[in-house]
């Protein structure tokens, strides 16, 4: 098997790469020149936005405010137990009604948190593994478990929803299931553990392997997710310092999310809609210069997270006082008298530190008048 593309980088193709390495190199520097503080407080923007995007990408319900509040409870005990541990507080917070996208924003944070920590050990990556990533990305939806990490077996197509209209049209007819889907996983594997270590374009071999990821669609549900994740994984095995540093701080999905409907066209356009057995097939050059400017839009979203992460420096000694209440209690809403209570501080005071965090969205509001509540976003 040639282990080469499966379709031609021009050379405006290669100017474009260029380019984006250039951008990668510049944000690259810019974060040596980052905290430690700074740099976790730059994953986690990246990593929410990350979670929330591509689970609304597939019509989940989360805002970001939300999936920061719903990964603060997650993460108190790190535990994949932690969602059914704390599954009546979470609901009665985000409402029953939205139980799926809270078991969709778990199962996504989980698996991006194992992509994030054990990338280097995925490699060379194994058919089993993605299947590692599918089981973990499905299994806080119960309903799933029947085919969680196994290859689906009935065919399935990628399917646009549009919510405001309720219609829906397939966008791509996917591999049918059973040798033709374990065929092409396989020849897809082989293929991304030959040229991942030797391919000057990095952001190429990803875009390539996660459209052909998408086109086979080998799981019965949570391609789309896991699809995604499969992009940043590959960034992260760059053998490039900068594209694999610098990807942990990209919200990529964010942009995705973005210009969703643009994004199924790509895909549409590069096979008309059809899996085809032979990726010579596919015109991939469509979803890599789509993927190109999603990512020159997410280098530049690092920079706005670290304007953000200077504004909360920044804070007065009152409102850090005032914020450090919320996070010492992440779960709870609480009154500008409890505020009262715990700081000491004078209601006048309090008021505006609590405006000037609303401001910056680092907090929410509940309520109006006398019965008003407050409570941690991020």
């Amino acid at each position: 098997m040639d282990m080469e593309h499966s379709f031609t980088l021009s050379p405006q193709l290669i100017e474009a790469l260029k380019n984006l390495d250039n951008a990668y190199a510049e944000s690259y520097v810019s974060l040596q020149n980052s905290s430690q503080e700074e740099l976790q407080a730059l994953h986690r923007y990246a990593r929410i936005s990350m979670i929330g995007a591509s689970t609304r990408i597939e019509n989940a319900q989360l805002t970001d405010s939300e999936v920061s509040w719903l990964d603060t409870i997650l993460a108190e005990d790190g535990k994949t137990t932690a969602l059914d541990q704390n599954r009546i507080l979470i609901e009665d917070k985000l409402s029953k009604d939205r139980e799926r996208s809270i078991e969709e924003v778990a199962g996504c944070r989980s698996m991006l948190l194992l992509i994030y920590e054990e990338y280097n050990d995925l490699l060379p990556l194994k058919e089993t593994e993605i299947r590692g990533l599918h089981h973990t990305l499905m299994a806080p939806y119960k309903q799933a478990s029947p085919y969680v990490g196994k290859y689906k077996v009935q065919s399935n197509s990628v399917v646009l929803r549009n919510t405001q209209t309720g219609k829906s049209r397939v966008v791509f007819q996917t591999a049918d299931a059973g040798p033709i889907t374990d065929s092409a996983m396989k020849d897809l594997v082989e293929w991304y553990n030959e040229i991942i270590p030797h391919s000057a374009w990095t952001v190429a071999v990803a875009s390539e392997f996660v459209y052909r990821f998408l086109a086979i669609h080998p799981f019965q549900d949570g391609n789309g997710r896991l699809g995604r994740g499969l992009f940043l994984l590959t960034l992260l095995q760059s053998h490039s310092n900068a594209i694999s540093t610098v990807s942990r701080y990209l919200a990529i999905d964010r942009y995705i999310e973005r210009h969703k409907e643009n994004y199924y066209t790509v895909l549409n356009r590069c096979s008309e809609g059809q899996f085809r057995q032979n990726p010579k097939d596919y015109k991939i050059q469509y979803f890599l210069k789509f993927m190109i400017k999603i990512l020159h839009e997410a280098l530049e979203g690092i920079k706005v997270s670290k304007q953000r992460f200077e504004l909360e420096k920044k804070l007065s000694e009152v409102a850090t006082t005032v914020l450090n209440c919320f996070k010492e209690q992440a779960k709870i809403r609480l009154t500008t008298g409890n505020i009262i209570e715990q700081t000491g501080l004078p209601r006048r005071t309090i008021i505006y530190a609590l405006n000037t965090l609303l401001e910056l969205q680092l907090i929410q509001k509940y309520g109006q008048g006398a019965g008003v509540q407050y409570q941690l976003t991020f």
